[in-house]
């Protein structure tokens, strides 16, 4: 027993808690099955291993910042005919991200396009690609304080770092000349650099209202849709598709309930 107390503190030392926590279960395993000195090692290792990767993968979660979690798999493509399912499947095997593509979701509210991107969002940090959320009017005031406070660059910076973000709501709120600019900074310097995952309720050819500049829109969307996979939903409510299915919404004439 004291040769085992004191490889435990050993692992502890090093800095392997969880083979420290679980040598004795490992031991006891190793004994029944009675395993080699280098199967014993390996799988020690191995479980050193799986659980810093999980509490790794947890940083990560904690860092980007997600309104929630989603997967492909809670997604009912059935609802949504117009999208490509295969295409989503592509894309979640993140080859556009090593590319350093964009995918832009359109399409009006509810119809499952921030699932979609929290989704892949989900895949990316699953793995080991970091990723940062934020919806456009959240971006846009932090910028703002931050060219207030002379500390635009450290602010960039926190957007341009991750390979993958993900901004939510473009085109519920107008933007002013500063916010536009901002925006168009960052779209800049990201480009060819890290991905984008944009949702948008705007047709691009909203977007000069949107921006108050229609040249200024025109030059986002050039570095945005240079390298990027659109994707157009147009279908109702995913929101509102249990309700559908059940025949307990009526929507009237006006597209109101």
């Amino acid at each position: 027993m004291i040769d085992l107390e004191k490889a435990r503190l050993h692992l502890e030392e090093l800095g392997l808690l969880s083979a420290a926590s679980l040598l004795d279960s490992l031991l006891e395993r190793a004994q029944h099955k009675n395993s080699t000195y280098l199967d014993f090692l390996n799988e020690l290792l191995e479980t050193e291993l799986s659980e810093r990767q999980k509490r790794n993968i947890e940083v990560r979660f904690k860092l980007a910042r997600l309104p929630y979690r989603k997967t492909l798999a809670e997604f009912d493509f059935t609802f949504q005919p117009s999208i490509d399912e295969k295409l989503i499947k592509e894309l979640a095997t993140m080859a556009f991200v090593h590319r350093a593509e964009n995918v832009i979701f359109l399409g009006p509210p509810g119809v499952g396009k921030t699932h979609l991107a929290v989704a892949l969002a989900v895949e990316a940090l699953s793995q080991g690609i970091p990723v940062y959320f934020i919806t456009l009017s959240k971006l846009i005031e932090d910028l703002k304080k931050g060219y207030e406070e002379n500390r635009l660059d450290r602010k960039m910076r926190n957007y341009i770092r991750p390979r993958l973000l993900v901004v939510d709501e473009v085109g519920y709120l107008p933007l002013d000349n500063l916010g536009a600019n901002l925006f168009f900074q960052l779209i800049s310097a990201r480009y060819e650099r890290g991905s984008i995952i944009l949702t948008s309720n705007k047709g691009f050819g909203e977007w000069g209202e949107l921006m108050g500049d229609p040249v200024l829109a025109t030059a986002v969307l050039d570095r945005l849709l240079h390298h990027a996979h659109i994707i157009n939903i147009r279908g109702n409510s995913y929101r509102l598709k249990d309700r559908l299915k059940a025949g307990l919404y009526y929507g009237s004439p006006n597209g109101k309930a």
